[in-house]
């Protein structure tokens, strides 16, 4: 008897495959590139007609992706209902079809949704925001538009003078971080949590929730609708090719900032790490021993985030002033004593503390962003105690 073949599709907000060939149940599928540009390495598709069934998902051409490193010791997200994302057994080849990443998994009735990472999509973002601004002393602003006129959202709160900037998906792929970004709002506008009360007497808030909108639904990895890496535009972002970056600078520019996250993913390494702003021409002792403050705060308070391991320090001088973390440590350093971060989170697992059902997860993306903030509350009471 011959098997009615599966179906694939990715016709929907963050879908990203190609389909080369379907036997039965056997797939051979490849990744579509970034519009106007080389990068790949997000996928997200739908698998039907696969019910108890064992699917074998062969996705080719993998070493010409961004980060072939991300594709070893990686597993591929799964779900059912779209809600828990567990994680199928993976292996990759690199001598096999120009590096070949095989899925193996039998799914229970019904579709079934294979992804990169968990997908973050535009209507959770829009049901997030809606909550969140319903919510007792949040306001909302759209900074500005993206190049396809999608709004660049904006939540503000508290009433304290530290003005503290956090924003995610300035590479739409690394869903993790609109995940931590669900968790920092979460906490900060439930009414009952200590911290987030403290927080919000100490600081005023700025939150932007997804910085690349039409990279997201486009099923980008990591630019925007003109194939713009937006973290390489912050020393002179522009209305044709960086709107985005644009917008969300200006804004920083009229509140100042004094702490900033930038929140993102990680393919290759897995670990949970921070990158500061090491090498910005204007550093100073008070912004270094901050960040380093930070850092062993951070460590302290969770299992899940480590110092060992990470991205090298740049020399003195030589920082990329065209990245956000860069750019604002620098620029708003001699005002404002500027401490700024990028968060990283892993596309694997937490080599450190493993999860064999989930990997890194959405629940642990959004554990972590309270556990950031109740650092941020610790680091500055430390600050307010230090002597002059």
């Amino acid at each position: 008897m011959t098997l009615t073949p599966i179906e694939i599709d990715a016709a929907f907000d963050s879908g990203n495959i190609e389909v080369l060939a379907i036997a039965g149940t056997q797939a051979r599928l490849a990744i579509r590139k970034d519009r106007d540009s080389e990068f790949f390495q997000w996928f997200h598709f739908r698998v039907s007609g696969a019910a108890g069934r064992a699917l074998e998902l062969k996705l080719t051409g993998l070493n010409a992706a961004a980060y072939p490193g991300g594709w070893t010791d990686y597993r591929a997200a799964v779900s059912q209902d779209r809600e828990y994302w567990g994680r199928a057994e993976t292996t990759f080849d690199k001598d096999e079809d120009g590096g070949t990443l095989t899925i193996r998994h039998r799914p229970e009735p019904g579709p079934c949704w294979f992804a990169y990472f968990a997908p973050y999509s535009m209507e959770r973002h829009h049901d997030v925001v809606a909550a969140a601004a319903a919510s007792e002393g949040v306001s909302h602003r759209s900074l500005g538009r993206s190049i396809e006129g999608q709004p660049i959202d904006c939540l503000s709160l508290g009433e304290g003078a530290k003005q503290v900037w956090l924003y995610a998906r300035q590479h739409p792929g690394e869903a993790m971080a609109q995940w931590w970004i669900e968790g920092a709002l979460d906490m900060l506008t439930d009414p009952a949590d200590p911290h987030a009360r403290r927080l919000r007497q100490l600081c005023r808030f700025h939150i932007v929730p997804n910085a690349n909108p039409d990279g997201s639904c486009r099923g980008h990895l990591r630019t925007n609708a003109a194939g713009v890496n937006l973290n390489r535009e912050w020393h002179a972002p522009s209305a044709e090719r960086s709107p985005e970056v644009l917008a969300i600078r200006d804004a920083m520019d009229q509140t100042g900032v004094h702490f900033a996250i930038d929140v993102h993913g990680d393919e290759a390494i897995p670990h949970v790490f921070l990158a500061g702003f090491d090498g910005i021409p204007s550093l100073s002792e008070q912004q270094s021993e901050g960040y380093a403050r930070y850092r062993a705060i951070l460590e302290r308070r969770t299992p899940d985030f480590q110092t060992k391991r990470g991205y090298p320090a740049a020399p003195a001088g030589r920082a990329n002033l065209t990245m956000s973390t860069n750019q604002l440590a620098e620029r708003f350093g001699p005002s404002h004593g500027c401490v700024s971060m990028t968060l990283e989170m892993p596309f694997k697992d937490n080599a450190d503390l493993p999860d064999p059902a989930q990997g890194w997860s959405p629940e642990r993306s959004k554990l972590l962003a309270r556990e950031c903030l109740a650092a941020l509350l610790e680091w500055l009471n430390e600050q307010s105690a230090r002597p002059e």
